[in-house]
C-alpha cells in the first residue's frame, strides 16, 4: 500500500503486584481507564482482543483476565503476536494458533502462517477488535506492525478498531532515517523514523491517515503520561516485552544496537546482558571502547567485558565486546551509538566485520549508513544523513501527538 502520511480465553496470567493503592500521579494505561468506566465502550458487544502478557492494568492483572470477569460483553476472540501470549518465544519462532481450554475462546496467532493479518474468517463474528500490547518505541520491533496490519483488515471487514494506549516507554525523541518508499517488511513497515516517538495510540492514528483507512478508530488515552517519561518512572507494571528486552536501559539502547543484527557481531542474546552489550570473538574490543568513551557521546560510559553466549550468534565462543552502562538515559542517541561503533569496527576490525547491505537498510530504512560507510565517511556525517532525513517527520508528527 501506499503511503501520504502528511497532507493532513480465559488466560490465568496475573502479575502478583498489587497496585491498588496507586497514587493519582501514576500512569493510568487505556486499560486503566475502560476498568474504570467499567468496560461501557465495549457494552454488549463481541470483542477481539489482541494482546500478550505485557498487557496488565493497575494491580497487574491481564487484559484478558479483565475482560474476561467485565461481564457487560463477550470475549469472542484472542489475538497474539510475535513472541506468543506470553512473550517467551524467541523472534522468528512462529506460534501455531489455538484455543482456550476452560471457555473455548479461539486463540489466533498473529505470528504464524496466516502472515501476521487476521483473516476474514478470524473477523467474521466480532463487533470490535481492540490491541492492548506494550511496545517499546523502536520501528523494527513488530508489535505496532501487528497493530497497522489489523487495522486494515478491520477496515476492510467494516470493524470498528479501538487502541487501548500505553507509554512509549523511551519517551517522545526521534531518532535516525525515515523509511525509505520501497521497503516494505514485517520489520521495517511505517514510514517514520528508527525511534519514532509514538505511544500505539498515536501510530494508529498516523498509520490511519497516511493509508487514508475508511476506519471506525477509537483511542483510549492514557492519563498522567508526558513524553519526557521512561517507563519506569510511570507506575505501570513492567513485564519484559520480549525475551531479551529485560530493561527500560536497553529498550533506550535497542533502536542502535538492534542494528547489529544485520551484521555478524553478537548484541548479546544468550548472555545476562543483551542490547547492553555487543561483542565479536574477533572484535579489538579495548581500542574501541576506548574509542567510543572518546567520541563525546552523552549519557553513556563504555567498557570491555569478556562474555560468552550460550545460544544465537557465537554460541559457545567466548567473545570479545563492550558494555554499555547508562548515566543519563534522556541524553542518549543510540542511532548515534551505533554510528561510531560501525565506523569503529569498521576501521579496526575491517577483516572481519561484516555488515549486510540489504539488511541494514532494512533495520535503519534507509541506504544512507551503508552508502556513507563505504565511502569512509565519519560518525558525524551519518548522523547528519539520519537527521535530514526525519526532518519532514518531525516537522508533521505534532499532528498526531495525543500528550504533551
Amino acid at each position: 500500500m501506499k503511503h501520504n502520511y502528511f497532507p493532513v480465553l480465559y488466560f490465568t496470567f496475573t502479575l502478583f503486584t498489587p497496585l491498588t493503592a496507586r497514587a493519582a500521579a501514576l500512569t493510568l494505561t487505556g486499560l486503566d481507564i475502560l476498568e474504570r468506566d467499567g468496560f461501557k465502550q465495549l457494552e454488549g458487544k463481541r470483542v477481539g482482543l489482541i494482546t500478550n502478557h505485557s498487557s496488565v492494568d493497575a494491580d497487574g492483572v491481564n487484559a484478558v483476565d479483565a475482560f474476561n470477569r467485565a461481564g457487560n460483553f463477550r470475549l469472542a476472540a484472542v489475538f497474539t503476536p510475535e513472541h506468543g501470549f506470553r512473550g517467551t518465544e524467541e523472534g522468528g519462532v512462529y506460534i501455531a494458533s489455538s484455543s482456550d481450554p476452560v471457555t473455548g475462546v479461539p486463540v489466533y496467532s498473529l505470528y504464524g502462517k496466516n502472515k501476521q493479518r487476521p483473516t476474514p474468517e478470524m473477523l467474521k463474528d466480532l463487533d470490535v477488535l481492540v490491541f492492548d500490547i506494550q511496545d517499546i518505541g523502536a520501528r523494527f520491533y513488530t508489535y505496532l506492525t501487528t497493530m497497522g496490519y489489523a487495522m486494515e483488515e478491520a477496515a476492510k471487514a467494516g470493524l470498528p478498531f479501538m487502541v487501548l494506549d500505553r507509554p512509549n516507554p523511551i519517551g517522545g525523541l526521534v531518532e535516525g532515517p525515515v523509511l525509505e518508499p520501497g521497503i516494505n517488511f514485517f520489520t521495517a513497515y511505517f514510514p517514520v523514523p528508527a525511534r519514532h516517538g509514538f505511544t500505539a495510540g498515536e501510530m494508529a492514528l498516523f498509520h490511519k491517515a497516511g493509508l487514508n483507512l475508511n476506519l471506525d478508530l477509537t483511542v483510549i488515552k492514557m492519563e498522567n503520561w508526558t513524553r519526557d517519561l521512561f517507563f519506569d518512572q510511570t507506575g505501570v507494571v513492567w513485564t519484559n516485552p520480549s525475551p531479551n528486552i529485560r530493561s527500560v536501559d536497553a529498550e533506550v539502547l535497542y533502536p542502535g544496537l538492534g542494528c547489529f543484527e544485520a551484521s555478524n557481531v553478537s548484541v548479546g542474546r544468550g548472555t545476562a546482558r543483551p542490547f547492553l552489550w555487543f561483542g565479536a570473538p574477533w572484535m579489538k574490543a579495548g581500542k574501541i571502547a576506548k574509542k567510543l568513551s572518546e567520541a563525546g557521546l552523552e549519557g553513556v560510559k563504555f567498557s570491555p567485558r569478556n562474555l560468552t553466549p550460550e545460544k544465537d550468534l557465537y554460541e559457545g565462543k567466548p567473545c570479545e565486546g563492550i558494555s554499555l552502562e547508562l548515566t543519563d538515559r534522556s541524553a542518549v542517541r543510540a542511532l548515534d551509538i551505533f554510528a561510531h561503533a560501525v565506523y569503529l569496527l569498521k576501521k579496526y576490525n575491517a577483516a572481519d566485520f561484516k555488515l549486510d547491505p540489504a539488511e541494514i537498510r532494512k533495520m535503519t530504512g534507509s541506504s544512507d549508513l551503508y552508502a556513507l560507510l563505504e565511502a569512509g565517511a565519519r560518525p558525524a556525517e551519518m548522523i547528519a544523513a539520519f537527521e535530514k532525513s526525519n526532518k519532514a517527520f518531525r516537522d508533521g508528527a505534532a499532528k498526531f501527538l495525543l500528550y504533551k
